[in-house]
């Protein structure tokens, strides 16, 4: 398989493109302002663009590419957490639909050559991404679903995340899969339980995988499933339920 691998670095500096320009520009000292009061209190966190918020008075900004605090105008003063709209009937968690939109910006700009693919049968409907594991019992149920899936014009694509860390047996085994002749044969039988020898090649994607799961998506377990727009869903979703969410 080949592998034509976009630097995780180069990820960063996309998603700061695609999220420049989705507000209104603040003051330049403002920003200075609001910057220079927290490096000074924690000058080793990196911080991003100053932007307005939806609440008068509020500023946001990203703390290490993943954290957005939202800080008053000399920033003295920051509240921690998510931001909520109060519509009638409805509480829209805004802070979510943001972190939503950047995950789903991040997962496009990935190139599918590095994940393990199962196309969808006939015309594609949509598609998931799977952050996996070979010795997950949720994982193996998960792929038992995958013809079906397939079947109702889902495709599902693979990335890499194993549990025990990139030291671990389960590192190897799921690389193993990544640096097969025959990805998807060989990810199928070790989720079976079968007797495959393990071979790790020097160019394989998973430790990128991984990386990427821990610090931009925030996978917690396996699996977890990424949808077309961003949102995570954590653990197994029968195929009739991913339809459905999917509007299928």
């Amino acid at each position: 398989m080949t592998l034509i691998r976009k630097p995780l670095i180069l990820v960063g500096a996309l998603l700061g493109l695609l999220v420049q320009g989705a507000h209104a520009e603040v003051d330049a000292d403002v920003a200075k302002a609001i910057k220079t009061r927290l490096q000074s209190a924690n000058p080793k966190a990196s911080y991003g663009e100053v932007r307005e918020s939806p609440i008068d008075g509020l500023y946001e900004i990203e703390v290490d590419g993943t954290t957005t605090l939202y800080v008053s105008k000399d920033g003295s003063h920051f509240v921690y957490g998510d931001l909520f709209q109060v519509k009638s009937g409805e509480l829209v968690n805004l802070s979510e639909q943001r972190r939503a939109g950047k995950r789903a910006r991040v997962m496009e700009s990935l190139d599918t050559d590095d994940m393990i693919v199962f196309p969808a049968k006939g015309k594609k409907k949509a598609h998931v991404y799977v952050f996996t594991d070979v010795d997950c019992g949720y994982c193996r149920k998960l792929h038992q679903d995958v013809p079906e899936l397939n079947k109702r014009g889902i495709e599902v694509r693979y990335l890499a995340f194993p549990r025990g860390g990139l030291n671990s047996l389960g590192y190897r085994k799921i690389a193993t899969a990544w640096c097969a002749d025959d990805p998807n044969k060989t990810l199928t039988a070790l989720k079976n339980r079968e007797n495959v020898p393990l071979k790790v090649c020097n160019d394989n994607p998973v430790a990128e995988q991984y990386k990427l799961g821990n610090e931009v998506i925030d996978v917690r377990g396996t699996p977890t499933i990424v949808m077309q727009d961003g949102t995570v869903v954590p653990g197994y979703v029968p195929p009739a339920t991913m339809a459905k969410a999917l509007g299928i």
